[in-house]
Formats: C-alpha cells, sequence, structure tokens
C-alpha cells in the first residue's frame, strides 16, 4: 500500500477501521477485582475496574438523563468532548470511556475484540446503575454499540445513535458482496506495523477529516490531536482492533434494536463508505431514522459540529 497516495481510492478505503474503537486495558491475574464506586456528576476522570482486572478510564460531566459516547478506532473518549460539553450544557448527564486498549485504560493482552468491549460497558453501566440512557457511538463505537444491544438487551438504554458507524459488517462476504476484500484489511495491519505514528498522520491529515478534498480548510490542531489520542492506544490493543471492526458481523446485532435509533452518516465518508454500512444498517433496524449528510466527512462531530451538536440535542429531547 502507498501511504504517500492517501487520496486513492484503495487507501481511503484502508482508512476505514480507523474510526472503529480499540479497547483498552491491562488483565490483572488471579481474582475478581472490586468495582469501582458510582461517581457523583461533574467529575473530570474516573476508574472503573472489570471483572478481569482491566482498568477503563471514563469522564463523566453533568447531570441529568445520561448519554453515553463510544469513541472509534484508535482514539478516546476527547474525540467526544464538543458533543459531550454542548449535551452537558443542555442538562443531560454525559459519560465517555476510554474502550480497553486506548487511551487512559490499561493495556491487556488479550480481549481486544467486540464481545469483551461490549462487556466491559455494561460493567460501566452496571457501576454506575444507567437507566433510560441515550447510547451514541462513532465508527467502531458504533459497532460496540450494536453488540452492548446485541447481547445485554435495551433494559437500561432508551435510544442509541450509529454515526459513521462500522455496522453490519465491513469485510466483503457472501452475504455482503459489496464489502471490502481481506486484502484492503491485510494492507492495514502491514502499514500499521510499519510505522504506526506515520501512518496515523497519514490518515488524520487526509481521509478521516476529510482534508485531501480539494478546497478543505485544514486544521492541523485536528491532525495533531488525533495523532496524540492514535499514540496512546496499546501495540497490539490496536492492532487486534483491526480484526475486530473489520471481520464483526452486527447483522444479528442490528435486528436486536427495539429503541429509537437515529443512523447519522456524511455521503463523503471516505472511512466508512456510506452504501455498504449506514445505508445496510438502515434496513435492518426496526423504525430506524437515517440522516444523511451532503458531503460530510467521516468525523462529523468534528467537521459538522454545530450541526451534528443540533441533531443530536433534537433526537434525545425528542
Amino acid at each position: 500500500m502507498d501511504l504517500k497516495n492517501v487520496e486513492s481510492r484503495r487507501d481511503v478505503l484502508l482508512g476505514a477501521g480507523l474510526l472503529a474503537g480499540a479497547a483498552l486495558t491491562s488483565k490483572a491475574a488471579g481474582a475478581e477485582t472490586p468495582r469501582a464506586k458510582a461517581p457523583t456528576g461533574g467529575n473530570n476522570g474516573n476508574t472503573l475496574t472489570t471483572k478481569d482486572g482491566t482498568q477503563i478510564y471514563y469522564k463523566d460531566w453533568g447531570t441529568g438523563q445520561p448519554i453515553v459516547f463510544s469513541h472509534g478506532w484508535p482514539l478516546t473518549a476527547d474525540a467526544w468532548e464538543a458533543q459531550m460539553f454542548f449535551l452537558a450544557s443542555n442538562g443531560y448527564r454525559c459519560i465517555a470511556h476510554d474502550r480497553r486498549g486506548h487511551g487512559r485504560s490499561s493495556q491487556p493482552w488479550n480481549g481486544n475484540e467486540m464481545d469483551t468491549y461490549a462487556d466491559d460497558l455494561s460493567e460501566l453501566f452496571e457501576a454506575l446503575d444507567l437507566k433510560n440512557a441515550v447510547m451514541i457511538g462513532h465508527s467502531t463505537g458504533g459497532g460496540e454499540v450494536a453488540r452492548f444491544i446485541g447481547r445485554h438487551g435495551t433494559r437500561r438504554v432508551a435510544k442509541a445513535v450509529l454515526m459513521g458507524a462500522v455496522p453490519p459488517i465491513m469485510l466483503k462476504t457472501p452475504a455482503y458482496p459489496g464489502g471490502l476484500p481481506m486484502d484492503v484489511f491485510d494492507g492495514f495491519r502491514k502499514a500499521y506495523l510499519a510505522d504506526r505514528s506515520q501512518f496515523f498522520l497519514d490518515v488524520a491529515s487526509g481521509p478521516f477529516f476529510g482534508f485531501n478534498r480539494p478546497g478543505a480548510k485544514v486544521s492541523q490542531g485536528l491532525i495533531n490531536s488525533w495523532w496524540r489520542q492514535g499514540m496512546m492506544s496499546g501495540h497490539k490493543n490496536a492492532y487486534d482492533c483491526i480484526k475486530a471492526f473489520s471481520e464483526t458481523d452486527f447483522t444479528e446485532d442490528l435486528k436486536r434494536f427495539d429503541v429509537p435509533t437515529l443512523i447519522v452518516h456524511g455521503d463523503d465518508d471516505q472511512i466508512v463508505p456510506i452504501a455498504n454500512s449506514a445505508l445496510l444498517s438502515a434496513k435492518l433496524v426496526k423504525n430506524a431514522t437515517l440522516k444523511i449528510y451532503k458531503g460530510g466527512t467521516h468525523s462529523l462531530g468534528d467537521t459538522s459540529k454545530d450541526q451534528l451538536n443540533a441533531d443530536l440535542l433534537a433526537f434525545v429531547k425528542a
């Protein structure tokens, strides 16, 4: 794969996994570790210890109905700060965690796959006793939300949002012939291992934010922030997550959605192309509302921030 040619279709599609958020946590051997107590609202950061001893970092801002955010690969809870600040300022409790293997969470050797990601999030729901929550997932985080509902149901969930999300599946399969072939993700892994720092820079400065488009207003700050978050991820954790976000089939999970669901996607998403993701998911989720952002990038939370914030507020208030 030619990393310098980030505008080529192949490299753009290779970026497809970037959103898929990897999880991070370091597993302690032995007996179950006690969980953290539920915090009061407004804390800057807290830590939950899961049953397998993994430390999960999370932010907990504001008070009111809980809104729980799941980030993309290879980022952190910081990717959601613009939405968290806006919604917490409008009377909601906003919670976002660093998935195991990412950010400030620990970096376990094992458990870097969707079932464990969803189970970690379920433990966080239980520890904080979250009820009537709105779940919002971006890219890989959208897969995490889908698998959470598939495995744990909607007893604690009122609504769901999938934004630039990877479901139903990124990999080309007999059921999804429009997906990406395996050699795309093999090339992605090869590039990651060769020089992940430079690769992160190339993706952030190109297809992720749409900065490779003619006339795009490039933000070096966004590029630097994306690179910083990516480099905080565990090397093996983020590597394993490539398989998690590309090969996991969320079809049956999406069929189990029984709460109001908003599916948001940019029609110029170069990382997770809309035709093989949102357009298919909208057919699998009962009574889903599909909102397409014309010219929208993969990172709507940054490049279409005001529009997304307004749409999220309207959806959670409805």
